[in-house]
């Protein structure tokens, strides 16, 4: 039987209130950093990444924006799609946290 504090329940669209979104994603935010590590190691990391690609200096914060836009840009198709609204309060969060 899994672990209780790793099963991630994914709630339905007709569930979902905005109390129960938040909710939802912090218990993602918190399954990632079990997963990867902290968020601000982890975008500090894809900047580095990204900085080398693009060449010019990005920072995690920039990082955050650019995958909140992404996110924001595929809600302007479907502003209902559950998983995207979800990300973007996950990604917020995370903004959060590489901005302290």
């Amino acid at each position: 039987m899994a672990d209780p504090q790793t099963v991630t329940r994914q709630p339905t669209d007709i569930s979902m209130n905005g109390e129960a979104l938040l909710e939802h994603a912090a218990g993602l935010v918190n399954r990632r950093r079990r997963e990867y590590g902290e968020p601000a190691d982890v975008f500090d990391a894809v900047a580095a990444r990204w900085s080398l690609t693009l060449g010019t200096k990005l920072s995690p914060a920039q990082v955050v924006l650019c995958l909140i836009d992404l996110k924001l840009a595929r809600l302007a198709r479907d502003p209902k799609h559950l998983d995207s609204q979800v990300d973007v309060a996950g990604y917020a969060a995370c903004l959060r946290e590489v901005s302290r």
